[in-house]
């Protein structure tokens, strides 16, 4: 081989080794938490917690632990200054972001809409914190699994569809996605939002 072939052969080697290096680079700066990140992230929520609600969290199954930290080790998107109303609206901004890229017919709107609201920040504090002591029981948090996969796991079927442009199973998809919504809502905010127990 000529040595001008010879140094074009490895100027082509060294740029796909730092293409796809910086690739994998990147795909694993979005990658799900590890152990020790979800242990130390658990961690920092526990300490906002109050007494009252810490106790009760750490009264919890281990099952009802483990799959509290199964879902949040969905996530990568952790604030330190949003609740759960404002990420709550975050969602609704990507809920509609996806309906208008049915409507459009934009199957990359679909798909980032959809992968943003199965990868939704988590509010400051974790999740507990905006329950209501009386849903931190084992019986109530165990409803949050099947709520997350039909919402988030949906979601992500939903960006999958869109990304082989099959809108008509995107747009199939937004049904059980509202139905998780609502569903989560009914156990977890009230029949109204907003709504006060003390009027007459």
């Amino acid at each position: 081989m000529l040595p001008q072939c010879k140094n074009f052969m490895k100027f082509i080697t060294i740029t796909m080794a730092l293409f796809f290096g910086s690739f994998i680079f990147m795909a694993n700066s979005h990658a799900e938490p590890s152990m020790d990140n979800l242990k130390a992230i658990l961690q920092k929520q526990m300490d906002m917690m109050k007494p009252e609600l810490k106790k009760k969290v750490q009264g919890l199954s281990t099952d009802t632990k483990m799959a509290i930290m199964a879902i949040l080790a969905m996530h990568n998107r952790y604030s330190d200054k949003a609740t759960l109303r404002q990420v709550m609206l975050e969602v609704l901004q990507d809920y509609q972001g996806i309906v208008m890229g049915i409507m459009t017919n934009s199957s990359e709107m679909v798909a980032d809409s959809a992968r943003r609201l199965a990868n939704h920040r988590i509010p400051v504090g974790g999740l507990l914190p905006y329950m209501g002591m009386e849903n931190i029981t084992d019986e109530r948090l165990a409803l949050l699994e099947g709520f997350n996969d039909t919402v988030e796991g949906n979601a992500i079927k939903l960006a999958k569809a869109a990304d082989g442009d099959d809108m008509a199973q995107a747009a199939a998809l937004l049904a059980p996605i509202t139905s998780g919504c609502v569903a989560c809502h009914d156990v977890f905010r009230g029949k109204q939002l907003g709504a006060s127990d003390l009027l007459k």
